[in-house]
């Protein structure tokens, strides 16, 4: 799963962050919270997603927090002629129809890895209207060893940044209740297809 992102190349992404910093500003927007050395390597909830746009803002947000992320995106994102850049922002392609092995390869991945690692995973899985929350990035992180960020964009508030750490019990109806509810007052850009009931 890894490979060299624009997350490793100092020059550019120092740039990156004074840029991100700077458009985030010039919008209105905040940035809250920050990474803590426990959660170095760790899986990121990003939610909600409901618009193309949460992806420039995700990163815009990473560099500001100066993270070390990996998203997943649909393979069709990663064809021709922008595949490439989209693997040098953190992406890796997912293919739907073949994601039975990717818990287990991706909690892998994580404990394999040297240095900080997060891994971004939207729980809806769809920017689409959805009312079910996929659990992989839930058995990702306990398979893994790693806890769970509660990262959020909130586009009604225009703030975005990381919430508190989840440290998976393994009750996951629980577990998800609880992370659902602190999800439940954040507003997604379309936030008619955001729904955490």
């Amino acid at each position: 799963m890894r490979h060299r992102t624009i997350f490793d190349t100092p020059i550019v992404n120092t740039l990156l962050r004074g840029l991100s910093l700077a458009l985030l500003k010039l919008g209105g927007w905040k940035v809250e919270g920050a990474l803590p050395p426990q959660a170095a390597k760790s899986v990121l909830i990003a939610a909600p997603h409901t618009s193309n746009w949460d992806l420039p803002y995700t990163l815009m947000l990473a560099f500001a927090l100066r993270l070390r992320v990996y998203w997943m995106g649909k393979q069709s994102i990663f064809r021709a002629p922008f595949g490439g850049l989209m693997r040098w922002l953190g992406g890796i392609p997912v293919n739907r129809s073949q994601s039975s092995n990717l818990v287990a390869s991706s909690a892998q991945a994580m404990r394999a890895a040297e240095g900080p690692m997060q891994l971004i995973i939207p729980p809806e899985g769809t920017r689409g209207r959805t009312r079910h929350w996929k659990t992989g990035f839930y058995f990702i992180a306990q398979q893994a060893g790693v806890p769970i960020v509660l990262a959020f964009v909130d586009f009604g508030r225009k703030v975005g940044g990381l919430g508190p750490l989840f440290q998976p019990t393994g009750d996951v109806e629980a577990d998800m209740a609880r992370i659902k509810a602190f999800y439940a007052p954040i507003q997604g850009k379309n936030a008619d297809q955001f729904d955490v009931e």
